[in-house]
């Protein structure tokens, strides 16, 4: 019986990793999942890790637990980001090693990837230009992240590998008015629109630029299809020194037909404009994921889907969204 540590499981993806190792053990495969809250397990505390490890001993770690925020947190917070994101990867991975675990998967983020850099975003783009100012801190941290596996990797033999999502969304994510990202945002406005009779929603920018979504629920499956991926395969498709994998849905969507899209599922009728003095930000952000399509796995809930279920969810929720 394999014995599974899932860190994060209270966030959005290490929730949607849970609930598919769940269902695979309610349908006969024999694993123990181990968890540990925020309050039950601080992740910044060498020693509090150390012993956490060494008590439970697990065959396998997802490392799925990091301080994330927007662009506002992000500036506002640079130290905290850093430190914290550095101290989880550092004490998890450490620990994990120290504790005889051979196997492990750390979750990072598109964002390690240079401000100026060829679209579609391949994985050896990675520490060939600067980072976005706005979010470098966090970027650094999960790049060390990456480095840490596949220097445990190389110095004493382990199998540590690191999957890179582009933007998720879906079940359990941040809908505040203030500091989410841009699909959950689309969600409430629209639908605050719709509940309060307004006849017009506007959009910052020129809805122009390009982003690419992928759904949770596709994220928790790819992440597990990496982590059971036998060695020797994994290996075959990636370098020592340049281990990653990008994991996305392999296409993007303009904002305005994003938009146009969120409107249709939350029953939106009125207008649609966009303010063109508010800032576009990156105008294309998509993931190259050909080194994971030749692994043998691609995305498979389309994003007029996903956000249907997405909506249903928030509705299902909304008494327990942070306001």
């Amino acid at each position: 019986m394999r014995k599974i540590y899932i860190s994060g499981h209270r966030g959005m993806v290490g929730g949607a990793i849970l609930r598919r190792l769940q269902a695979r053990m309610n349908a006969g495969e024999a694993l123990t999942l181990i968890t540990r809250t925020h309050a039950e397990l601080d992740l910044t505390n060498q020693a509090a890790v150390r012993d956490f490890m060494q008590a439970e001993k697990p065959d396998m770690v997802i490392l799925a637990a990091a301080k994330v925020g927007g662009i506002l947190a992000n500036s506002t917070y640079p130290a905290d980001f850093i430190y914290e994101n550095l101290m989880i990867e550092c004490n998890v991975i450490h620990q994990a090693f120290a504790a005889g675990v051979t196997r492990l998967l750390q979750l990072g983020s598109s964002c390690i990837y240079p401000k100026a850099v060829p679209q579609p975003m391949r994985e050896d783009a990675l520490l060939t230009g600067v980072l976005e100012p706005t979010n470098e801190p966090y970027a650094v941290a999960k790049i060390a992240g990456i480095k840490l596996c596949e220097s445990y990797n190389r110095q004493h033999g382990t199998d540590y590998r690191s999957v890179m999502p582009t933007n998720l969304y879906g079940p359990g994510d941040n809908f505040h008015p203030q500091n989410s990202h841009v699909l959950p945002a689309l969600i409430r406005r629209f639908h605050e629109a719709v509940q309060n009779g307004t006849e017009e929603v506007v959009i910052w920018g020129t809805g122009t630029p390009l982003r690419e979504f992928l759904h949770v629920d596709d994220m928790a499956a790819a992440s597990l299809f990496v982590l059971d991926l036998p060695k020797d395969v994994y290996e075959a498709n990636t370098e020592p020194m340049l281990s990653h994998i990008n994991v996305g849905s392999g296409s993007d969507v303009t904002i305005a037909e994003l938009a146009r899209m969120v409107a249709k599922v939350t029953g939106f009728t009125g207008r649609i404009s966009y303010d063109s003095t508010k800032p576009d930000g990156t105008m294309r952000k998509l993931m190259d994921v050909s080194r994971l399509a030749a692994m043998g796995w691609t995305s498979g809930i389309g994003l007029q889907d996903g956000l249907a279920g997405t909506y249903r969810w928030f509705l299902d929720h909304q008494n327990d969204i942070r306001h």
